[in-house]
């Protein structure tokens, strides 16, 4: 398999440091009682927010400060060659631009709640960084129009590299049993084929011709992780996709293993009560559980699939949460892991763009991120977009993975089912009084 060349473009180490005033002045910030933040642009693309630490003047950041990542920009070769053809023909430089405000996020009345400290532009020469890392800034910078030897002083990092990625496409909807395809460049390359099935109650062993499963031991991973109870009501289970390799093998599947229940009174699968995959790689002859994905359906206005997924190390008693976030039912979006270079010590920290948590053990604070023993996950990991209840596409989702997390094709496998499974949680958390496709429903009604 050939992967295809991209960019991650970090911003990372942001501090700031504000004089603290001998006497009172509505110029001044005091760093203790103020919060701050900053937006961070680069042309064509979604402008992102994050955090900055204010730091006491005194500090030396970042030997003492704990390094933080706060943004992430991931590159084409197609962005990568309008980006570079602009600054080169476009009559100007490519800048990143970083606005950094005081006070909190958001608005109100259509009015900012922030005050404009300063804004730092950082020049981008983005040519040959799909082979090379490249340092742009790294340092202090003092803004702001205060006085002389008054001014804040604002500290970034900002970097280029490589970042490599297999991109694969399915060829149709995942309950459609469709091929998976290699995409690099114009070629499309069969690599997988997924069968998509339900699991009857007297079929709870996720049996194989080509992968047979000890009875025991597969029951017992489905009673640990799943749900083998028959609810009555509204409710959708028992579906399971497996991924196969072009010689006809199973390499990794998804089974639904606790159902998509309606809440009491409601016609939605509540946060509360989460309906869950499991993702399962083969080994030893049996399939062998490597994360779990639950999904629910978010009230309020947004009306959004919620998901969290965590990884299930060998041997561990607890999971590692890596993704923790909400995308629309409507519209779709994008299911990202990305785990940047933070810290977190509660297992649901949002390093970037509010969407993946750091890797650490879900539920404890003991743990830090370079003290968890089973955590080899680093940076961009993998993302799949997703098509919405409201989109008038057939969902083929497009899944990118980076070349550093597939040292097989079973790791590459189990990103295709996962994907699989935040698609048809779409679908399984639809609203119980509309319908889902023939595809979805067994002969007995899924739905009654």
């Amino acid at each position: 398999m050939d992967p295809r060349p991209f960019v991650r473009l970090s911003v990372c180490n942001l501090a700031l440091k504000i004089p603290v005033a001998s006497k009172p002045a509505r110029s001044v910030v005091h760093p203790s009682s103020s919060p701050c933040f900053c937006k961070i642009k680069l042309k064509n693309f979604p402008l992102q927010t994050a955090v900055v630490p204010c730091i006491l003047p005194e500090s030396q950041f970042p030997d003492v400060q704990v390094q933080n990542h706060a943004a992430s920009f991931h590159l084409n070769k197609s962005d990568l060659e309008k980006l570079v053809a602009k600054s080169l023909f476009g009559g100007g430089k490519l800048y990143l631009q970083i606005s950094i405000y005081t006070g909190r996020r958001g608005s109100t009345c259509g009015v900012n709640s922030g005050r404009l400290l300063g804004k730092v532009d950082v020049p981008l020469d983005l040519a040959g960084t799909e082979s090379r890392s490249v340092l742009f800034y790294n340092g202090w910078i003092v803004i702001g129009k205060e006085a002389k030897n008054s001014s804040a002083q604002f500290h970034l990092s900002v970097k280029a590299e490589p970042d490599p990625r297999f991109v694969f496409q399915f060829d149709g909807e995942p309950e459609c049993s469709p091929q998976v395809f290699l995409i690099q460049g114009n070629i499309r390359q069969p690599v997988f084929t997924c069968k998509f099935s339900f699991r009857t109650p007297g079929d709870r062993n996720q049996r194989s011709r080509s992968l047979p499963l000890e009875h025991s031991s597969s029951r017992g991973w489905l009673s640990s992780f799943g749900s083998e109870r028959e609810r009555p009501g509204k409710e959708r289970k028992g579906w399971s996709i497996t991924v196969h390799d072009l010689s006809g093998s199973p390499v990794a599947a998804a089974s639904m293993v606790t159902p998509f229940v309606a809440s009491p009174g409601s016609d939605r699968v509540s946060r509360s009560n989460p309906g869950s995959w499991l993702i399962l790689r083969p080994g030893d002859g049996t399939w062998k559980p490597w994360g779990r994905l639950e999904a629910w359906r978010e009230r309020g206005s947004a009306d959004g699939l919620g998901y969290r997924f965590e990884l299930i190390p060998d041997s561990a008693a607890t999971g590692i949460v890596l993704a923790e976030s909400t995308l629309s039912c409507s519209k779709g979006g994008k299911f990202v892991i990305d785990l940047g270079t933070s810290v977190s010590t509660n297992g649901k920290s949002t390093p970037v763009n509010s969407t993946s948590p750091a890797c650490s053990p879900r539920g404890s604070g003991d743990f830090g991120y370079g003290l968890w023993p089973y955590c080899m996950y680093r940076g961009f990991v993998m993302s799949a977009n997703v098509e919405g209840e409201g989109g008038s596409k057939c969902s083929k989702p497009t899944v990118e993975v980076s070349v550093q997390h597939v040292n097989c094709t079973e790791d590459a496998a189990a990103f295709v089912a996962l994907s699989a499974a935040i698609d048809l949680s779409i679908d399984a958390c639809r609203l119980f009084s509309q319908k889902l496709r023939k595809e979805l429903c067994p002969s007995q009604d899924l739905l009654s």
